[in-house]
């Protein structure tokens, strides 16, 4: 298959952005090659400059689960841009998309818009140490909350170790407030405790990691991490900036019954839009600024536009009563046929999915972590990416990263993929010595 024009474009684009990408995934080191650039999308179809169209399985990271250009969040935001793009000032609107939030995850009773998730994080966190006093903050290998210092840090040789910066530019400082613990390792969060009692302001979680691949907790384990939290004075921050609103209306907490004290949001909330969002108790959020002493601010945050684009994503969630349900079909059907082919074709795998998400993994043990993830054979994963690339599927560029299905996804898109994923298994195990 020729990407000349990709080939080009990316060439271009390295003379004037660093590494000629805006995110360093999207440059195809994972995989190899040289990354295609799209220059249209609509439903579930990608098109790319040399007029090549894919099946997209990941939907900008997951924030389009009615697809690409939607028509009512087309018409939202085009109605919107033409009232003016950005105020600075508050508007009607930013209530309305936090009604609608809110009305849907009860934990959230306050609110605050931010431009994207890892502002979201960061400044949940933030509000954590300031409530609390504590500095220290407790975060899980694999899991990713966004690109702020505190949350690039890397597991020491032991559970309980204190981080090592994983990116320069972090400071030793910064890394020696963030504890680094094995998810779904209950044990290790009661021993982190004792060992920092009185110091720890938080732990921050994706209930349903999906930056590693999907991995999904064991039974009991998020209920261990809240119970963990009350008993030591901690806030239990579950980041759902992949989740919420993907896997469920209410987002993991709804699936699993669970109460965090804040709750992190993006993606789906901006329905394709830069969007993100920390809310939780009352009590908790007032000691924001203006009304309390932690400071939170951002000139773009509640953008009119992002806004228009978010309330009409939620409302088409609130008016469709069997939304997630018909998505979950499709997951489903999507990873047991995954799972029939590769079987047919001797393959080491395990495949999980959650509502609109699902996950595969080169390696032939149930991933539960890190550690289980890192068994994958990503260079196999290379192999498998490129060859249903040419077949006109696009996934991830990484084996580390979870998929999507869309309301704009058929079930003919989940056969055809299928097909391809047939071909292209047969292509590389028969091209093995």
């Amino acid at each position: 298959m020729s990407i000349e024009r990709s080939i080009s474009a990316f060439a271009r684009a390295r003379t004037s952005i660093a590494g000629g990408v805006n995110s360093s995934v999207r440059a195809f080191k994972a995989v190899g090659g040289s990354p295609i650039f799209i220059k249209s999308a609509n439903g579930a179809m990608l098109r790319d400059l040399d007029d090549h169209e894919y099946i997209d399985y990941v939907l900008s990271w997951g924030p389009l689960l009615f697809g690409h250009a939607h028509p009512a969040v087309v018409k939202a935001v085009s109605q919107a841009a033409t009232r003016g793009t950005s105020y600075g000032a508050p508007t009607e609107a930013e209530s309305d998309l936090a009604e609608l939030i809110a009305g849907m995850m009860p934990s959230i009773e306050r609110l605050r818009f931010t431009s994207s998730g890892t502002e979201a994080t960061s400044s949940a966190v933030r509000l954590a140490r300031g409530v609390t006093g504590r500095e220290k903050i407790i975060k899980f290998a694999g899991c990713y909350h966004g690109a702020a210092d505190p949350f690039l840090i890397a597991a020491g040789s032991s559970a309980l170790s204190l981080g090592a910066p994983n990116s320069p530019g972090v400071t030793v400082g910064t890394a020696r407030d963030t504890i680094v613990l094995p998810y779904n390792d209950a044990g290790s969060v009661e021993a982190a405790f004792d060992a920092h009692p009185d110091s720890i302001a938080a732990v921050i979680v994706e209930p349903y990691v999906g930056n590693m691949g999907l991995v999904l907790p064991k039974a009991g384990y998020l209920q261990a991490l809240r119970a963990s939290c009350t008993a030591h004075g901690a806030l239990l921050i579950f980041d759902e900036v992949m989740t919420g609103f993907r896997v469920a209306r209410g987002g993991v907490q709804e699936i699993e019954g669970i109460v965090p004290d804040l709750t992190t949001l993006g993606k789906v909330i901006g329905g394709g839009l830069p969007v993100g969002a920390f809310g939780g108790r009352r009590d908790l959020m007032e000691q924001l600024t203006p009304d309390g002493r932690i400071f939170h601010a951002g000139t773009l945050s509640g953008n009119p536009v992002a806004m228009a684009a978010g309330i009409a994503t939620l409302r088409m969630i609130a008016g469709d009563a069997t939304l997630y349900e018909r998505l979950e079909v499709l997951s489903r059907l999507l990873t047991d046929g995954l799972h029939a082919v590769l079987e047919k074709h001797g393959v080491a795998h395990t495949t999980a999915y959650a509502g609109s998400m699902f996950g595969l993994f080169f390696t032939e043990e149930p991933v539960s972590d890190l550690a289980g993830a890192m068994t994958c054979d990503t260079a196999f994963y290379a192999k498998y990416f490129h060859a249903m690339l040419d077949r006109g599927v696009y996934l991830a560029p990484s084996q580390f990263e979870a998929g999507f299905v869309s309301t704009a996804h058929t079930i003919r898109d989940i056969e055809r993929t299928l097909a391809a994923a047939d071909e292209a298994l047969e292509e590389i195990v028969c091209a093995k010595p």
